[in-house]
């Protein structure tokens, strides 16, 4: 531990203060035991601890880390977050989290914040990436070091372990809590975590080191691409919108970055919702021969008109969602939940909490949508499931969508259930109907 106690000294100065974000966790507690053993004055620590307020034990983990905080004399802020939400729960939590660091570092006038992100994390990030698809800088994973406007995001902890991090807390006699939702493998980090790390750290008790040198590595090549990027990207997006024959003059691997900065000034920190496949669309759409096509994206749809791609809201299509709080009118018929059910049909599904992302969404369908039908291994096109269906391509366009806060699809109601949906002898405590 004293290679991350000597790059602490290596970073921070006399005076320099330091946010750092506490949920109460082995990670968080393990860095806030650094700083406070690192050179840096411990008045000059302030820890900033969310509550996310959906765990009954939110309430005594916020007591945790307000009383490590007054054990190593430490500032303590905290904040609760509001029950409701909309959206993606977890990118709504992290913008959340994010602006009360940003709060903190204005009131205290701070140069830095610190998060707990450890080499684990960064293999799992990195794998993640490589199987959903990302640009040339995704694919590096976290940075160790960002630069934002009035402060730089540090991560000291890229190149040590979870086990390093358990081992020197045990042996110590450090305490924190335990979020049991980490274990549960409905989560995709956590299958990452749990099915895939294990084999690899058998292989090389140091493997993390050599993501973190790949991930450095894809750092200096996106760094050099961006600047190539970057020379021609202004005689390639003018006004907003893709000059198409200037776009159609370079080589694949730059027309996609292109498509990435492109979509970026829209998505900023939405940009995890895109990834290789929609590229491929945008891309395929660009090179088809019709002069006029448009494609729906997530929150966005893209319009080819002749020589130009630009990007327009979906409020200006025909696309609609709606958050299904009690029941939902979709054209001339209802998607409501109800407290128990006779059918057992495509009509209605069986949903059990603990396996989705609430809330559930109604939404029309967007260009590229796959299902994993219940008893299948392999995700299926929507758009195939209409057509096998003979579902008008007017009908299409309409028809509902039930996915939860992450945008699985779990049920398009009257036709295909998906793997989510559980049988009346299994555990289920959400039932909704469609008529």
């Amino acid at each position: 531990m004293r290679d991350v106690i000597a790059y602490l000294n290596s970073v921070l100065k006399h005076g320099d203060k330091v946010i750092v974000g506490v949920s109460g966790g082995p990670d968080s507690v393990f860095l806030l035991d650094m700083l406070v053993k690192s050179d840096i004055d411990n008045n000059n620590i302030i820890v900033g601890h969310v509550n996310h307020n959906v765990r009954e034990e939110s309430i005594k983990e916020e007591e945790f880390v307000r009383d490590i905080c007054f054990n190593y004399g430490v500032v303590f802020e905290s904040i609760m977050l509001p029950k409701e939400y909309s959206g993606n729960f977890e990118k709504w939590a992290r913008d959340r989290r994010y602006e009360f660091f940003e709060q903190l570092i204005d009131k205290y006038s701070a140069e830095y914040l610190m998060t707990a992100h450890h080499g684990d994390d960064l293999m799992e990030t990195i794998l993640m990436k490589i199987v959903r698809g990302s640009s040339v800088k995704g694919y590096s994973g976290i940075l160790k070091k960002e630069i934002r406007n009035n402060y730089t995001i540090i991560r000291p902890l890229l190149d040590i372990t979870k086990d390093d991090i358990s081992d020197y807390l045990d042996k110590n006699g450090i305490k924190y809590v335990i979020d049991r939702s980490n274990y549960s493998l409905d989560y995709t980090r956590n299958r990452f975590r749990h099915n895939i790390l294990k084999y690899l750290k058998n292989e090389d008790k140091n493997v993390h080191l050599k993501f973190r040198k790949f991930s450095d590595k894809i750092i200096s090549v996106s760094n050099f691409f961006d600047r190539y990027v970057e020379n021609i990207i202004d005689e390639v997006i003018v006004d907003k919108k893709i000059i198409i024959d200037k776009f159609k003059g370079y080589e694949r691997v730059v027309q996609e970055e292109i498509v990435y900065k492109f979509l970026f000034n829209y998505y900023e920190n939405d940009i995890c919702l895109i990834n290789d496949k929609h590229i491929n669309m945008i891309i395929d759409m660009i090179n088809n021969d019709r002069p006029n096509m448009s494609i729906n994206l997530p929150n966005f749809k893209i319009v080819k008109e002749y020589n130009y791609l630009y990007i327009s809201n979906l409020e200006c299509s025909d696309y609609k969602e709606e958050i299904l709080n009690d029941r939902v009118l979709w054209n001339d018929r209802v998607i409501e939940l109800v407290d128990n059910s006779h059918l057992s049909n495509n009509n209605v599904i069986y949903l059990n909490s603990d396996d989705i992302k609430l809330p559930l969404k109604v939404r029309t369908k967007i260009d590229g949508d796959r299902i994993r039908i219940k008893n299948m291994q392999q995700y299926k096109k929507v758009k195939d499931i209409f057509i096998n269906e003979k579902i008008s391509r007017s009908e299409r366009d309409r028809w509902p969508i039930v996915v939860d806060s992450d945008n699985e699809i779990v049920w398009i109601p009257g036709l295909k259930k998906s793997y989510l949906d559980s049988q009346k002898s299994e555990k289920y405590d959400i039932i909704v109907e469609y008529h």
